[in-house]
């Protein structure tokens, strides 16, 4: 099936072109009385270097020196738990990678808070987390409620299913098959969307807490199959004897972080950084550590 790739949103607006338009204006002192001149001037004067260091890049995060971030880590081979060599804080994966990075650049202690998915975007919403990395991609009703930065790599959806599934193509997942999707997912909202709009609706689709449970429900015979990202796709399939990708594409996206909207010093702080990183190929780095070109 086809569907539209959605490209992030880059949000870099700061507020100082609006100080600039609202300082600077003569009207009190031309109005008031010669001899009140100097009082009138006088707050004109005082607000540029009042207001000024407070719009120059400055920006807060949830705990004073800390990068809080919010992910569900279950979603190999972006965020993974984990305790061997390399590991941080008993996580590993790509976003973990980029988020130690990104909070040295920014001179701050990152700290990981797992959880479900969906309470991991809420947390940002709430002012519990400074960021949500976690395989996120941009989404135009998310970004109503949240920021998105540059994007720093592509997510392709695909399908998992038995190797003695009679599913043998994309096309067949609409015959009446029930279909495993991470709850919160875009996978979730495109699969539950009706079949006019390239869905299966909702009767066909079962959500769960993350893609692991999703596979194990398919392999106890729960559903007929999965829908979930190449990346954790590939590590499942591996892990578990007996299943396949089917071939093909279901959906790409783009994937990005996220924070709280209207928290825009931060973003800027966060996008400086991740476009750095993007540049001088460190997050391509990471990606190839993890991902092999196949």
């Amino acid at each position: 099936m086809k569907m539209k790739k959605l490209l992030c949103l880059a949000l870099a607006l700061t507020m100082v072109l609006a100080l600039a338009a609202c300082g600077g204006s003569s009207a009190p002192a031309t109005q008031a009385p010669a001899e009140e001149a100097p009082a009138a001037e006088a707050p004109a004067e005082e607000a540029p270097a009042e207001e000024a260091p407070a719009e120059d890049g400055a920006y807060t995060t949830v705990e004073e020196g800390k990068l809080i971030m919010s992910t569900n880590a279950q979603f190999p081979p972006y965020e993974m738990v984990a305790d061997g060599e390399g590991a941080y804080n008993g996580f590993e994966g790509i976003d973990v990678e980029i988020a130690v990075a990104l909070a040295d650049k920014l001179g701050l202690e990152l700290v990981i808070d797992d959880m479900d998915f969906d309470s991991a975007l809420v947390a940002v919403q709430q002012g519990k987390s400074d960021m949500v990395l976690a395989g996120l991609t941009y989404r135009e009703d998310r970004d109503e409620i949240m920021d998105f930065s540059t994007s720093y790599a592509q997510g392709v959806q695909v399908v998992i299913v038995p190797d003695d599934s009679d599913i043998t193509d994309m096309d067949a997942l609409a015959d009446d098959k029930m279909i495993g999707v991470q709850r919160g997912t875009t996978g979730e909202i495109y699969a539950s969307d009706t079949p006019e709009n390239g869905g299966y609706g909702e009767d066909h689709v079962l959500a769960y807490d993350n893609g692991a449970l999703a596979v194990q429900a398919m392999l106890n015979g729960q559903i007929d199959a999965v829908i979930i990202d190449n990346g954790p796709a590939q590590a499942y399939v591996a892990a578990n004897p007996g299943l396949h990708i089917l071939e093909g594409e279901w959906v790409v996206e783009d994937y990005c972080l996220a924070v709280n909207e209207g928290n825009t010093a931060l973003l800027n702080a966060l996008n400086s950084a991740l476009e750095e990183m993007i540049a001088d190929g460190t997050v391509q780095a990471i990606i190839d550590k993890y991902i092999t070109a196949e």
